[in-house]
C-alpha cells in the first residue's frame, strides 16, 4: 500500500509498504513521488523489496539512522571527515540515545544530552552535535520513512549560546618554536601548510581544499570553488605563498593532500612540542587577518582576502596589538 503525504520541507514523500517493510522516497514534485510508488509497489508485488531497506519506524534505533546517515548523507559534504568522526564518537561512547528506538526519542531525551555534553564540551561543540542529529532525524522521516509522532524531538532542545570570540595574537618566539617543531613532525606537509596559513589568512578546509587545477602561480592567486560561507572567491598570494606553493610536490590533484582531522591532531602534537599554550589552527587566520590590517590594507581589501561576508564579522577577527595603537596614537599627539 502505498501513501504520499507532504512534509513541512515542502517536499513530497512517498511511502510503500507491504508485509511489514516499508521504503520511503521524498520529491520535490507530487507526479514524481507518485511515480516512483507505482513502481515500487510493483516491485513489492514481485517479492522485489528488498528487507534492508524496510526496516520499520519501531524497529530502527538512533544508532542505525545515524550510521545510515553517515554513510549516505555525511559522506557528500564538505565537512564530511570531521562530521563523521564526530558521529563515530557518539556511537562509539555506547550513548543511551544511540540505543532507543526513534519513535521514542522525546525532546527531553536531547536536553538531558545537551545539558551533560555542555559540561565538558565547548558550547559550540555540542550546537553542532545537535545540528546533525536534528538534520539525521530530518532525512530519517522524510526520505527513509521513519515515524516521529511529535515531530522531530532535537528541532525545539535550546541550543547554547556560542560566545567563540578570541583575542589571541602569536607573541615574541611562539612562531618560530612552531616552525622548529614541525621540522621534527612525520609529516612534511605540516610547514607549507602553517606558511601558508599565515601567508593567505584561509580557513583549514579551504587550504586543505586547493587543488592544483585552482591555482594561478604567474598571476599569483588561488581560486576557492566552495569556502565555507559558500561563496567563491579568488585569493591574492603573497610571494612567500608563491614559493611555498613551488615547493610541493604535484602528486595528487589537491596541493595539500591531508584530512581535517590528521592535521588536528598533527597541530595538537606541534604545539605541545612547541610549549606554546592555547593557541589554535585557526587562531593563525585571527593573526593572518590583523596583520593585513596592521599593513596598511583597507578593511575592504582585506574582507576580499579573508572571504568574511561583512565588515562585522571580519572586525570579530582582526585584533591589532595594542602597543602599536598606543605607538601611532603617540605620533598623532606630536604631529
Amino acid at each position: 500500500m502505498a501513501t504520499i503525504v507532504k512534509r513541512p520541507s515542502g517536499k513530497w514523500q512517498a511511502t510503500v509498504r507491504k508485509d511489514g517493510q516499508s521504503r520511503s522516497k521524498s520529491f520535490l514534485k507530487r507526479a514524481d513521488a507518485a511515480k516512483w510508488a507505482r513502481e515500487t509497489e510493483l516491485s513489492a508485488d514481485r517479492g522485489l523489496l528488498t528487507p534492508t531497506l524496510g526496516v520499520s519506524a519501531s524497529e530502527m534505533t538512533l544508532g542505525e539512522v545515524l550510521r545510515k546517515y553517515r554513510d549516505n548523507v555525511t559522506s557528500e559534504k564538505r565537512c564530511a571527515d570531521n562530521e563523521s568522526y564526530a558521529i563515530n564518537g557518539f556511537l562509539r561512547k555506547g550513548s543511551k540515545l544511540a540505543k532507543m528506538k526513534v519513535s521514542k526519542l522525546r525532546s527531553a531525551d536531547f536536553v538531558r544530552y545537551r545539558d551533560q555534553r555542555i559540561k565538558t564540551m565547548k558550547a559550540a561543540t555540542v550546537v553542532r552535535e545537535l545540528g546533525w542529529l536534528q538534520h539525521a532525524l530530518d532525512v530519517a522521516c522524510e526520505d527513509w520513512g521513519q515515524n516521529l509522532p511529535q515531530g522531530n524531538p532535537v528541532k525545539s532542545a535550546r541550543r547554547p549560546k556560542i560566545d567563540n570570540r578570541r583575542e589571541r595574537r602569536l607573541q615574541q618566539g611562539e612562531w618560530q618554536a612552531l616552525l622548529e617543531a614541525v621540522n621534527q613532525a612525520r609529516s612534511p606537509l605540516m610547514k607549507p601548510l602553517l606558511t601558508l596559513a599565515l601567508a593567505t589568512g584561509m580557513r583549514r578546509g579551504e587550504l586543505l581544499s586547493i587543488q592544483w587545477k585552482h591555482v594561478d602561480l604567474e598571476r599569483r592567486t588561488v581560486f576557492l570553488p566552495q569556502t565555507k560561507n559558500g561563496r567563491a572567491r579568488t585569493v591574492p598570494l603573497s610571494p612567500n605563498a608563491v614559493a611555498v606553493l613551488m615547493d610541493l610536490p604535484r602528486g595528487n590533484d589537491r596541493c595539500l593532500p591531508l584530512s581535517g582531522n590528521s592535521v588536528r591532531l598533527a597541530f595538537e602534537r606541534l604545539r605541545q612540542r612547541a610549549g606554546v599554550v592555547d593557541l589554535t589552527f585557526h587562531d593563525i587566520r585571527h593573526e593572518a587577518v590583523s596583520r593585513f590590517v596592521e599593513s596598511g590594507l583597507s578593511l575592504a581589501q582585506v574582507q576580499m582576502i579573508s572571504g568574511h561576508r561583512d565588515l562585522r564579522m571580519l572586525m570579530r577577527y582582526t585584533h591589532l596589538q595594542t602597543d602599536d595603537i598606543v605607538a601611532k596614537l603617540a605620533d598623532v599627539e606630536h604631529a
